[in-house]
């Protein structure tokens, strides 16, 4: 059975800066030759985490910090009632490897994804009587709870981002038994052409300045453009992220991955811009592989008297075609298109952003 999901979104946003590197300038990369606009993974993964959407129909999301002694805080505040401070303090030392009172960050300054729900399921463990002699012996605890991991994963069904992008532990008892790969690969979203951005030049004034004149001045860095997101979501791995859920609750996770790989932006200078367009072509695909079409536009895509969308979406339809033939990829395949355009070979056509969640939920069939 097809283990990847494959998810390939156009989507063409209008004058904006919406991910900034360390100079304020636009992310950008060079891809064929030429330089993209770049819209990292790291930003769209936050803006997906931190939407609406995902509060509504998939949860709450994991709490990613560096900071051991806020952490603290908030556990107490949801578990005290069920815990004593001694219970919680030494679970979270077992758990980071840190003494709290001398440890201000956790991991050297890595940020972590930390669950009210896992931390609850050690607590448990550490209040058990016959648990009483281990200590803080972070190996003795490995030994006794390796075969209790099915149980642990359950509770990440509580902050499913954890499962999808998985979490690296260097310290503590999370570096034997809290290290989860992760189910999803999200690429860093290009234009699918070459950009030359524009500068906008700003004055702000000061309302209470008699004199007039601007109270500060600047430039900010922005363009537009037709960008390709894809991400790739191995089933199997998320399965068993959320310990040993059905292929079933794996399929309704990514159909409400789609939807917000189709509609979620990052926030950056969206005051300013408001480039809120949702995606204008979504093709996902299911495969026994991951499988990439970036490639479609490692020849820029030309603008034509119609702009890039149109040109970006036949490249995109006829690469996939030659992927497709060449590679047997015979999984199901299926694509939604705003407004009317001729579709891919080999995909099927939906007729909304809803019908294809559907068709992602009933794995691939009409």
């Amino acid at each position: 059975m097809n283990n990847f999901i494959n998810f390939h979104v156009l989507i063409s946003h209008s004058p904006s800066c919406l991910n900034r590197d360390d100079m304020n300038m636009q992310k950008d990369a060079v891809f064929g030759g030429k330089r993209r606009v770049r819209i990292s993974s790291q930003s769209l993964k936050r803006a997906i985490r931190k939407s609406e959407y995902y509060k509504r129909h998939i949860g709450g999301s994991s709490i990613r910090t560096i900071h051991l002694e806020l952490l603290r805080d908030v556990v107490h505040q949801h578990l005290s009632e069920k815990y004593s401070p001694e219970v919680i303090d030494k679970t979270l030392t077992l758990l980071s490897g840190k003494t709290i009172d001398n440890a201000d960050k956790i991991d050297g300054g890595a940020i972590s994804p930390w669950l009210i729900e896992e931390i609850d399921w050690f607590c448990q463990q550490v209040s058990k009587p016959e648990y009483a002699s281990l200590g803080i012996d972070e190996k003795k605890w490995a030994k006794v709870l390796k075969d209790q991991l099915t149980g642990l994963r359950t509770t990440l069904n509580s902050a499913v981002d954890i499962a999808l992008s998985g979490r690296m532990a260097t310290n503590g008892l999370m570096s034997k038994i809290g290290e989860i790969d992760g189910a999803l690969s999200l690429a860093h979203s290009i234009t699918t052409h070459a950009v030359e951005s524009d500068i906008d030049w700003f004055s702000a004034v000061d309302d209470l300045n008699d004199g007039g004149g601007a109270a500060h001045l600047n430039t900010q860095e922005f363009s537009s453009g037709v960008f390709y997101r894809y991400a790739s979501l191995n089933i199997g791995q998320l399965q068993e992220n959320l310990g040993g859920a059905s292929r079933q609750q794996a399929l309704s996770v990514a159909a409400h991955l789609m939807h917000m790989l189709a509609t979620e932006v990052p926030g950056a200078k969206q005051h300013s811009f408001a480039a809120f367009n949702p995606a204008d072509l979504v093709m996902v695909n299911f495969s026994d592989l991951p499988v990439s079409l970036a490639n479609a536009f490692e020849k820029p895509v030309a603008a034509k008297k119609e702009g890039f969308l149109q040109p970006s979406i036949a490249a995109l339809n006829s690469y996939w075609r030659d992927i497709s033939r060449g590679y047997g990829l015979t999984g199901p395949a299926a694509q939604f298109v705003v407004g009317e355009v001729i579709g891919a070979e080999f995909v099927e056509k939906v007729s909304d952003l809803n019908a294809l969640k559907k068709w992602i939920g009933e794995n691939g069939e009409v």
